[in-house]
């Protein structure tokens, strides 16, 4: 089966090399890179590092209030009545519960925020992509993560960050 289907292929791809049918100029680009490497990537990776330690070190201060809660409730254990200690747990509980919608804000935040920085470069970069085809003749360029194999000279993605970090000045 995988034969007849090898035969297919070729018999389908036989006439269009065998009468010298121009096949185009074809490129890949590393998008990851793009990212990565171009001045508006870094850039953008700063800023959300920057978010990121903003909100783990008020995540980290909560977090210790937690414990200290756990330590003065432990601590003061023998000499709560029965009433005071339950105050005090549901009081620890209600703020581990804080805690816990805190983080998961603080994780969403940073996506959304990830996505707003990152979908921006990636809009970019695309139009600029295109921009280069229709300019320099290709007929695909493709995105390199979708690759098994490509030759080194097919890879535009420096040219692609040149371009795209001299669009940006």
């Amino acid at each position: 089966m995988r034969k007849l289907f090898f035969l297919f292929c070729v018999f389908l791809l036989l006439p269009h090399t065998a009468f010298g049918a121009d096949t185009g100029k074809i490129a890949v680009v590393d998008v990851q890179k793009v990212l990565n490497d171009s001045a508006a990537g870094k850039k953008a990776k700063v800023d959300l590092e920057a978010l990121i330690q903003s909100k783990q070190a008020y995540i980290d201060e909560q977090g210790k209030t937690i414990e200290k809660m756990k330590t003065d409730i432990d601590k003061q254990a023998s000499v709560l009545s029965p009433e005071a200690r339950q105050t005090k747990e549901d009081e620890l509980e209600k703020f581990i519960r804080e805690y816990q919608r805190l983080v998961q804000d603080s994780q969403t935040e940073v996506k959304k925020k990830e996505g707003e920085l990152t979908g921006t470069i990636l809009k970019e970069v695309n139009d600029l992509v295109i921009k280069i085809g229709e300019k320099e003749g290709y007929s695909i360029i493709l995105e390199r993560g979708m690759v098994l194999y490509a030759n080194k000279t097919m890879d535009i993605t420096d040219k692609v960050i040149k371009e795209y970090d001299e669009s940006k000045k």
